[in-house]
């Protein structure tokens, strides 16, 4: 069966000072519709840079991107992007906000009556009628996160791009909305490609995961294949067996495998250099 989407020796440089540097080397991915993939790694590994370039937002410098057999090489509609910041229109109510991406979307395509339906049920997928009228600075930061989800649902992507949507949500809040996105998921059987630097969010919500080598030149380094049953219950897999290990498996990776280690002048305590000169100077 064909990949529904496909990267095929993905490469990027970005030119510095210093010359090139290159962020991705040769990442081979085949996903299929419907499916949730995770990708997760340290920082720097080059997992927003995968995002961007799926999300048309940046080209490789070789290798490629193919959606449903078409090349990808600019931004489009069936590619919905949700950012850790919601990234919502302040003067906008969150209605509208979800308003201007239908509109871009569907102008000549719905009628006013069928872009309103819409734009409520999209609301709706993620809890947010009750505020549908309020401006982001009146909806709690987990609110204004929903809507900037259902603005990209609304657009009826075949892929939604996910950068660490509830990374700067608090661990309830974060709950609530991992539980929605799983409904929603369930409901649309869309393909989601999220980033996470969550080990647990990760096996919660994935079907696979798959691991980032550190960067520079960073690439695929494993992928692991998440078989629990759906819909799945956090509760009852804190104690489950099965889930653990895929757990343990992603920490392994990530802590053993791609263990980091910090220079040693960013790990001495602030203000010891300092002391140290200090010393020097009155011995």
């Amino acid at each position: 069966m064909a990949a529904h989407l496909e990267l095929t020796d993905v490469s990027i440089e970005f030119p510095t000072p210093k010359g090139a540097f290159k962020a991705l080397d040769g990442v081979n991915l085949k996903i299929q519709r419907g499916e949730f993939v995770s990708l997760i790694g340290h920082s720097g590994c080059g997992k927003s840079t995968v995002l961007n370039i799926v999300a048309g937002l940046h080209q490789a410098t070789t290798g490629g991107v193919v959606l449903d057999g078409r090349e990808v090489n600019e931004p489009g509609p069936e590619r919905a992007v949700v950012f850790q910041n919601h990234s919502l229109l302040p003067w906008l109510t969150a209605y509208e906000n979800v308003e201007l991406a239908v509109r871009q979307v569907f102008k000549g395509k719905k009628s006013k009556a069928e872009m309103k339906e819409w734009i409520e049920h999209n609301l709706e997928l993620v809890h947010m009628t009750h505020a549908i009228h309020k401006r982001p600075d009146e909806i709690s930061g987990g609110m204004k996160q929903r809507v900037g989800i259902a603005r990209a649902l609304a657009m009826e992507p075949t892929v939604l791009l996910m950068d660490e949507p509830f990374g700067a949500l608090d661990a309830l809040t974060r709950a609530h909305l991992q539980d929605s996105l799983m409904e929603i998921q369930n409901e649309l059987n869309n393909t989601v490609i999220m980033i996470t630097h969550d080990v647990d969010e990760a096996v919660l919500l994935s079907d696979r995961i798959v691991m980032m080598t550190n960067g520079p030149a960073a690439t695929v380094g494993e992928i692991l294949k998440v078989d629990l049953a759906r819909p799945r219950d956090r509760i009852a897999l804190a104690d489950d067996a099965e889930y653990n290990h895929y757990r343990h498996q992603v920490l392994r990776f990530l802590y053993e495998k791609q263990r980091k280690v910090e220079p040693l002048e960013s790990r001495r305590p602030k203000g010891s250099a300092a002391s140290e000169s200090k010393s020097r100077k009155q011995a």
